[in-house]
């Protein structure tokens, strides 16, 4: 009986070892494929870096404003009357827009005219009453002073009728009209915006390093990308005098026509204005960068070894210096050489020695001059 129950243990323990065996064979060839594994290569898409000279440019965010603008207001409270313009139109300095009621001051301005003649012919009277002794010349002084007071009296209603009469302050483009017939409008209610458009401003911050670039009578390029890649051509007319201490930037205005009112108040336009010379860059997509809080940087493509000493086609991550852009490109300044192959799509799923395979059958846009372009 014991005999047998070892011979039992036995072939148990020569099964469990020869099981163990195959397991751990398993378990080392797994580890040596798993070693030996290379990952296939990514699909990217590259472009052959050239050398091109670009204006050193400042491109900045501007804000259009008028030349002049104003809410038309209410001077003096009335009801309205009568309204002569139509919103959104077009007038000219010293059109009528709207008329309050001055029934009142019509009536106590016949009453005060008439007041006026009674003393001017009292006056004209006693002038030459005085000059016989007849009056006394503190009587000649009286009929004078209210004389010269009802005068004053008559200038103050017509004044007040005027400024129940608004009108245009200026040639311009009216708004959306803000009253109705037969309103009521207190002193200072709006009537309607009129905006003066062309030329126009343009008003956008300079950094203070940049500053000293800039100067009156320069040329400066407007760019509305909402309105098609729209270009106006315009010039710096004045600066501001102090820098904003929040943003370390100097306010310029600039000056352009605005040929058929393109340009409107409050729109955001792209500004690009030269503050330098020419400048050797190697322009590429911009899908080709990217960006890091601890650096720019794009992926080259070249050939590497694997470790059995194979030659493959991999990328290295180089750092570079990026500055300024024009349609789908972006300026490298340094960090790439003329000729090195650079990866334009599919960078994000890359790392060092990598490897890949280029197929540029479908390339992302390059164009310098895109419709509409990119800012």
């Amino acid at each position: 009986m014991l005999k047998r129950m070892i011979l039992m243990l036995i072939a148990v323990g020569a099964a469990v070892g020869a099981l163990g065996l195959v397991k751990y064979r398993q378990i080392q060839a797994a580890v040596a494929q798993a070693a030996s594994f290379q990952p296939p290569p990514e699909a990217v898409t590259t472009i052959v870096a050239t050398q091109e000279t670009w204006p050193v440019t400042l491109s900045v965010i501007g804000t259009v404003a008028p030349v002049q603008g104003v809410n038309v207001s209410a001077d003096l409270p009335g009801i309205v009357t009568r309204i002569a313009f139509e919103a959104g139109g077009a007038v000219e300095e010293g059109d009528l827009l709207v008329q309050l009621d001055t029934r009142q001051e019509e009536a106590r301005l016949a009453a005060i005219e008439a007041e006026r003649d009674l003393a001017r012919l009292n006056f004209e009277r006693l002038e030459g009453l005085v000059t016989q002794g007849a009056i006394t010349r503190a009587e000649y002084d009286r009929a004078a002073a209210e004389q010269k007071q009802t005068e004053a009296r008559v200038g103050e209603i017509r004044a007040t009728i005027a400024r129940k009469t608004i009108r245009a302050p200026f040639t311009g483009i009216l708004g959306i009209r803000q009253v109705n017939l037969g309103q009521y409008l207190s002193g200072g209610d709006p009537v309607v915006t009129l905006q003066s458009l062309d030329p126009i401003y343009v008003n956008f911050g300079v950094p203070q390093d940049q500053a000293p670039h800039v100067r009156t009578g320069q040329s400066v390029r407007i760019r509305v990308g909402e309105n098609g890649g729209r270009r106006f051509e315009g010039r710096v007319t004045a600066f501001d005098a102090t820098v904003d201490e929040a943003t370390r930037n100097i306010q310029v205005q600039a000056t352009l026509s605005n040929p058929k009112s393109a340009l409107r108040p409050g729109m955001f336009v792209q500004t690009e204005l030269p503050v330098g010379a020419r400048r050797a860059v190697i322009p590429l997509p911009a899908s080709a960068i990217s960006y890091a809080p601890y650096g720019d940087s794009v992926f080259v493509v070249t050939d590497f070894k694997d470790d059995q000493g194979n030659s493959y086609r991999g990328v290295r991550q180089q750092f570079v210096k990026v500055e300024g852009s024009r349609g789908d490109q972006v300026a490298v300044v340094s960090g790439l050489n003329k000729g090195d192959e650079v990866v334009t799509s599919g960078a994000f799923k890359l790392r060092n020695g990598a490897a890949v395979l280029v197929n540029n059958k479908v390339r992302p846009a390059n164009n310098p001059a895109a419709k509409p372009e990119d800012s």
